[in-house]
Order: structure tokens, then sequence, then C-alpha cells
């Protein structure tokens, strides 16, 4: 296989990096409207001409960091590739979704004194501070109450109320926000990686220069990226004893988005494993310390927000929307469809019953991992990145970037091993699976496909030897984590 020095990497990655920039501004997820003429369509064959140059450059950088992987580079040369492959992002219109016109219209929405739990983007004043951003709010999304935390709210609204109502600094402003939960993810890679002996550069090559972090947090200003920095802070302080601070900064990421919640079950594992006294003592403060202060952060911040309570009943809501990434949802409509045409059955009810049982394997597949981290079979932090991809694997909504929620965590552990190997295959094939505008069009999954294939016979050929041989450090995940991680790639159905 040819190999590329870290230096010649990162200039391939900065030109795809470029070029996915270019691209986007004729291409990317535009406003509907702009005042400012910048971000405004051009005719469909310069779209065309725009999302041809996307996929070149996100080739390129794609190509790029799977090479970097096996360079050994220096955690300074890391973090330099890093700052080279984002820069031409920066002031790029929203690329490969259009979420972010969802954050300032729901940001709007507080402003306003609309209940954004109640209630969509539409009912945003067309004449205020939110009414672009509500006019280019996706189809699905407009009617759809906010899935997010009230703490995410909080910054939305902050981002709103500073940008006046102009499209362009709303949209810059949350990509401020998207680079610093990007600083947050890196402190809290370098970090974990330090706590488990393992590369940082390593981490960080694997984590945050991971082109699926770049294009959806990046690009797309997705919160999910604030959710896993807090996430990953929330562990790091718990490993350093600091539990109460842990379980308070994870009880913000839960006010981002619920996904986070999950970090609990597992700085709980951590709690119990190092407290004194009897095994009920101290299992009883390891269920049950870190979700009361979680708790009550949740309480104070939704005070503050005074956005009220309703994200108790919202976080289903994105359940509802169809997305062919979900595994359960799909196989829940073909049966529903096959049922509903031989027996006339409601295929909806079919669907609904699938998409549970997925949900309740998942949770089977979560607590056999916290049991496992319990005994100490499992790193309790590896546990909780393969908890994330079981609850996304078999979750009733995917989407590309939730794959994200426990990479990240991979990424400080075992990077390097089975799961790693899984991992850099699929966020290498679902960079394609969205336009730069956002949508999802068939040929997206085929090159999605054709990736997988190609990354499958990369990892299978590179000696072992090779993949190692840049993972210093005394302490490793071990063969038990390698285990752990293939028992629930297995059960996942390949995620």
């Amino acid at each position: 296989m040819w190999a590329m020095s870290a230096v010649g990497c990162r200039r391939l990655g900065a030109v795809g990096s470029a070029a996915i920039a270019a691209g986007g501004w004729v291409a990317g997820a535009l406003p509907a409207r702009d005042p400012w003429g910048l971000w405004v369509r051009h005719g469909s064959a310069a779209g065309v001409a725009g999302a041809v140059l996307a996929y070149l450059g996100l080739t390129l950088l794609v190509v790029a960091w799977w090479r970097y992987r096996g360079t050994g580079a220096q955690i300074r040369d890391t973090l330099v590739t890093l700052a080279w492959w984002v820069t031409p992002l920066l002031l790029a219109p929203p690329l490969y979704s259009a979420d972010v016109y969802s954050y300032v219209a729901q940001g709007a929405m507080v402003l306003e004194g609309h209940d954004v739990y109640t209630a969509g983007p539409s009912v945003v004043d067309p004449g205020g501070l939110g009414g672009v951003a509500a006019a280019s709010v996706g189809g699905n999304w407009t009617d759809t109450p906010a899935p997010y935390g009230p703490f995410f709210l909080i910054l939305a609204r902050g981002v709103t109320w500073t940008a006046d109502g102009a499209i362009v600094p709303a949209v810059l402003g949350m990509r401020l926000l998207a680079l610093g939960a990007l600083v947050l993810i890196v402190w809290g890679l370098r970090h974990l990686a330090r706590e488990h002996g393992g590369s940082e550069s390593g981490a960080l090559g694997f984590g945050a220069l991971n082109p699926l972090l770049l294009i959806h947090v990046v690009g797309g200003m997705h919160n999910d990226g604030l959710m896993i920095g807090l996430l990953l802070a929330g562990v790091v302080f718990t490993l350093r004893g600091r539990w109460i601070a842990g379980s308070a900064l994870v009880g913000l990421a839960v006010m981002v988005k619920s996904p986070a919640a999950l970090g609990l079950l597992f700085i709980g594992v951590l709690v119990g494993r190092a407290a004194a006294g009897p095994l009920v003592r101290r299992t009883a403060k390891g269920l049950l310390a870190p979700g009361l202060v979680a708790g009550a952060v949740a309480v104070a911040v939704t005070l503050i927000a005074g956005t009220g309570f309703g994200w108790l009943r919202t976080q289903s809501v994105a359940g509802d929307i169809h997305t062919p990434l979900s595994a359960t949802s799909d196989l829940g409509l073909a049966l529903g469809t096959v049922l509903h045409t031989l027996m006339g059955t409601d295929p909806d009810v079919i669907k609904g019953a699938v998409q549970t049982l997925g949900l309740a394997a998942a949770l089977a597949l979560i607590a056999h991992l916290a049991w496992r981290a319990a005994r100490g079979r499992v790193d309790p932090v590896h546990a909780l990145g393969l908890a994330l991809l079981a609850l996304v694997a078999l979750s009733p909504m995917v989407q590309p970037w939730y794959l994200l929620w426990g990479t990240a965590v991979i990424a400080a552990t075992t990077w390097h091993g089975r799961a790693g190997g899984v991992l850099a295959v699929l966020s290498a094939a679902l960079v394609y699976e969205t336009h730069p505008s956002g949508s999802t069009p068939p040929y997206g999954f085929v090159l999605a496909g054709v990736v997988c294939v190609i990354g499958t016979r990369l990892v299978l050929r590179e000696p072992a030897a090779r993949r190692d041989a840049h993972v210093p450090g005394p302490r490793r995940a071990g063969d038990d984590a390698d285990r752990a991680a293939g028992e629930v790639v297995e059960a996942a159905g390949g995620t």
C-alpha cells in the first residue's frame, strides 16, 4: 500500500477540506434567503458542480485521514494538522445538514416566549429575529418540538439575540459553539488517552481528525459535538477522583442531548469501584450518587432557562421521523408493510413494536456491559463507548453523526483494536451518505457501501504489527475489552 508522511497527509487533507468548503458555497445547506448576498443559490448547474467538488474534497480528506493514522505523528503535529483541516470550514455555509437553522429558530422561539417543547419553528415571527432561520428549516422539522435540553437552548438563545436576526452571523455564532465543542473534545481525548496509558496523538488522529466529526460538528454544527465534549470532560474528572464535578458535567451534557445520560451509569461503576465499605454501600453509591448530582444540575439549568420541563416528554419525537440508517425502523417498516398486505394489520403498530424491541435489546446490551465493567472484566470507559454504539445501532432514529457518540470514547481507549477498525470503516463510509445540502440521495448509500467494502479489505490486509506500532504506553484496554467489542459488534449487526 502506498505510504504518505504526516506532512503529506496534512496538506492533502487541507486541500480536501478547502474543496469541501468551496463546493459548499454553492451546494451546501444554504438559507432560504440571505440579505447579505453571501450564501445564495446560483442555479442547478452550479449546484451540481459544487456538489461534485465537495465529494472530491471529501474523498481527499478521507484518504488523508486514513493514511495519517499510520504515520506515528507526534501530538504537536496532530494538533497542527487539525488546525489545517478545520480552518477552510470556518466561514463556509452550513454543510451536510440544515439543523443549524432549527437551532437558531428555537433560540428565537425562546426569545419570543414560545414553548419550544410543544411547537416547532413554524410559529416564529417571519419578520422577527429567527424568521429567515425558520424559513430555512427542513420540512420534517418545521412543526417538530425541540428534542434538546434547556442548556443548549440557553446557548441558542444567546447566539440568536447577539446576531440580531442576521442569518450569516447567527450561523457563524453557532459555528463558534461548535469550535468550542471541538476544543473540549480534543482536551477530553488527550486526557482520557493519558489516563489509559495510550497515545494522545493516536486518540486525536482517530477521534478529532475523523472526517465524520469535521464535516458534521464543524461543518454542520451539530450539537452532538457539545454533548460529546461535556461527556468526555465528565469522565476525565471522574477518573481523577472528582466524581461530583464529573457527574455535573455529564448532567450538562444531558441538558444538550439525552443520550449522554448513559455516561452516568458508567461513572456510577467507577464511583462504586472506588468507594470504601460493604458491597451494598458501594453499589448504592454508584447507582444513586451520580444521578442525584446530575439531576440537581438538570433542575437548576431548567429553572434558569425558563423553558419548563417539557424536554422530559420530547425525547422521543425524533423517532417519529424515519431515517434509513435505523435498522429497527427499516425492519419494522418492511415487516409492517408485508403484514398489512397479507393480514390488513396497521403497519405503524408493527413498526413501533419492532422499534421498542430494538430499544429493549439495546438496554440489555448496555446492562451487560455495565455488569462486566463493575466486575472488572472490561474497562468502564471503553464499555461506555460500546454502550453508546449499541444504543445508536438499535435506535429508532439514526443519523450518520450519531456514530460519533461512541467513536469519541473508543478513540481514547482502544482506537487501534477491533472496535477501532470497525469504526474507522464506518466513519469513512458514512461521510458519503449525506449530500452537502443535507439531503440523503440514494447514490449516497451506494457510495457508502463501496467505501465499506474497500475499507474492510484495507483493515483485513493491515498487519497487526503495523496497526499497533505507534501505540505507546504500558496500559491498554486488553484482550477482554476487544472481546466485549466483538460481542457488541455482532449483537448490533455490524455497528
